[in-house]
């Protein structure tokens, strides 16, 4: 079941609180006995669910969910690389951190990890769009309706970049 109590409470807690659109959100989370997997630890797939507990209020805060709200726009995930480097177990909390590393002539790119005790535990890369009636809307659109218009991407690092040109290659649809 998806987490809309937590989802709420996460928007709760960061409302009225601005943020940069280059800056970090950072929230604190626990996994909880309906996160588990049959290895009583965080179910890789519910981990992408929680990165949402993140990605939602930083929206919020940079101002991109009224902009979306004000043009009519949707946002979707367009694409995801996880990293999974180590187990979180029942009841153990976690510091994620959210950051929007930049944007191209399509996508907006946004990095996820989470935190314990100074360790990064997992990571994500995740390929956002906005949408409209048409289709994907330009960033640089979505910038400018964020209030933000001066606004450049940073530079996408080189493993972003890789990342983009290896996905690139994929086929699709997808041959089987």
């Amino acid at each position: 079941m998806y987490p809309l109590v937590r989802l709420v409470k996460e928007s709760l807690k960061f409302r009225g609180r601005p943020l940069a659109p280059l800056d970090t959100h950072l929230s604190r989370h626990m996994c909880w006995p309906w996160d588990l997997d049959p290895w009583m630890e965080l179910n890789n797939g519910r981990t992408l669910t929680l990165y949402d507990l993140g990605r939602v209020p930083f929206s919020v805060r940079i101002g991109m969910t009224a902009a979306l709200r004000r043009q009519g726009w949707g946002m979707t995930v367009a694409g995801s690389s996880v990293r999974y480097r180590r187990r979180i177990r029942m009841l153990q909390t976690f510091e994620m951190r959210t950051r929007l590393i930049g944007w191209d002539a399509r996508f907006f790119y946004i990095e996820q990890s989470i935190w314990r005790e100074g360790e990064a535990l997992n990571n994500v890369l995740i390929r956002s769009a906005v949408t409209d009636a048409q289709g994907i809307v330009a960033p640089h659109r979505m910038i400018a309706a964020m209030g933000c218009s001066g606004l450049e991407s940073p530079a996408l690092p080189g493993w972003v970049q890789a990342w983009v040109a290896a996905d690139a290659q994929r086929p699709w649809p997808p041959l089987g």
